[in-house]
């Protein structure tokens, strides 16, 4: 098997739209969250979001290829090419090599409310012009990366819920190791209009601590009433090892292991600590490691009761006692939802290149279960050589992931 490094990131968010501004908010346990009041309006309980700007696409990319991006393609482009930049890929390389892409990405809004707007209003579907139907498939990310980066290997869209992000690192990962490809672009983009997550928000999911918007994302905290909604997107490249030393790479990280589980029982939006364990496990054995081996968790954990609840309880299986740093990085960015597994990768990425743990920010009374856990309330800094990623999403499927610094 062949060794895997990420050798490229790139990061469009509530924390920033790049690299270094990720960094400072992430050190600072500055948070993304605010209040967009449309969604008041648009009948929401909730008005909590991450507050994510658009990007300006005109002069960058033509009118007609623009036409066919849905909002989270944008997303990814902005991401994208931040990872090819930070790789050293340009436009020769990717028009002389094969390279993939996976995008983790479960849905598409928008445009299909859109679509569905113009005809119940005109009678006509040659109202709808030709790029909706791009920007409303599920596969809307891959379709737009494949063509404006001339992507030639493989490529497909991860629908997995909220560890869509995750699996796809995971299988460019495995696509790599078994010498199917030399490079993959992988990440995961996610929507932030209103129109996205009403359903979600049916569920009665969504923290509703209007008066203190950044603190309303409290994972393992006691007095947590809900996750906040948020998104952009996150990329990575994956290379290699071999291919990336021999081009003189600069490598970033080493992925180790992936792990993968499902629930298989209980309800579809019902946690299960028992899978999670299991993904983490098979994560760590896949990657010859052991708890101890671990300095920094980066914890699914979404600010939910009964969530962050199971997934401290699988936790401390492994490292009640240990010497591993816990945080959640959605306390400052909300839940990035189809991005998020492979967001916290990123995240994850910085801190090691960085040397430091990023708070988990508005934890200030544990409760039973978070009691048991070493959460990192405040920034370590410290120096960081392993760490495991947690994505866990509806439907029971379960995502874990080990990068190590070389």
């Amino acid at each position: 098997m062949g060794r895997v490094v990420i050798t490229g990131i790139g990061i469009w968010g509530c924390l920033g739209q790049n690299v270094d501004e990720v960094r400072d908010s992430l050190f600072s346990g500055k948070s993304g969250i605010g209040i967009e009041p449309v969604r008041k309006e648009y009948g929401y309980r909730s008005m909590l979001t991450g507050i994510v700007p658009k990007p300006v696409l005109k002069g960058v990319l033509d009118r007609r290829t623009r036409a066919g991006m849905s909002e989270e393609a944008e997303y990814a482009y902005m991401a994208s090419a931040q990872a090819f930049r930070g790789a050293g890929i340009d436009d020769d390389y990717l028009l002389a090599n094969e390279v993939g892409v996976i995008f983790g990405n479960d849905s598409s809004a928008e445009p299909v409310i859109e679509t569905a707007r113009i005809m119940s209003e005109y009678r006509d579907s040659a109202m709808c012009g030709s790029g909706l139907i791009f920007q409303s498939m599920n596969s809307t990310v891959n379709m737009n990366m494949s063509t404006i980066f001339h992507l030639r290997g493989i490529n497909f869209t991860v629908s997995a819920a909220c560890a869509s992000g995750s699996h796809a690192i995971g299988l460019g990962f495995m696509m790599i190791q078994q010498g199917l490809q030399d490079m993959v672009l992988c990440g995961g983009a996610q929507e932030t209009n209103h129109m996205s997550m009403a359903s979600f928000d049916a569920l009665s999911a969504f923290s509703v601590r209007h008066d203190e918007p950044t603190k309303a994302s409290r994972p393992f905290d006691r007095d947590r009433d809900g996750l906040v909604p948020s998104g952009g997107a996150a990329a990575v490249v994956l290379e290699d090892y071999d291919h990336a030393v021999k081009r003189g790479a600069r490598i970033l990280a080493e992925v180790l292991g992936y792990g993968f589980s499902s629930n298989g029982t209980g309800g579809i939006s019902q946690p299960n600590s028992d899978a999670s364990y299991l993904a983490m496990t098979r994560a760590l054995d896949r990657a010859g490691l052991q708890p101890d081996d671990i300095d920094y968790i980066n914890a699914h954990a979404t600010s939910t009761p009964q969530g962050d609840m199971y997934e401290a309880m699988a936790l401390a299986r492994l490292f009640e006692g240990r010497k591993a740093w816990i945080s959640s990085t959605k306390s400052m960015t909300g839940h990035e939802c189809w991005m998020a597994g492979a967001s916290e990768i990123v995240y994850s990425t910085i801190m090691l290149n960085n040397g430091f743990v990023a708070p988990n920010i508005n934890f200030e009374n544990p409760d039973e279960q978070s009691a048991r856990l070493n959460i990192a309330a405040e920034t370590k800094q410290t120096e960081l050589k392993t760490i495991l990623s947690n994505s866990f999403g509806f439907g029971g499927t379960n995502s874990a992931l080990v990068i190590r610094k070389i």
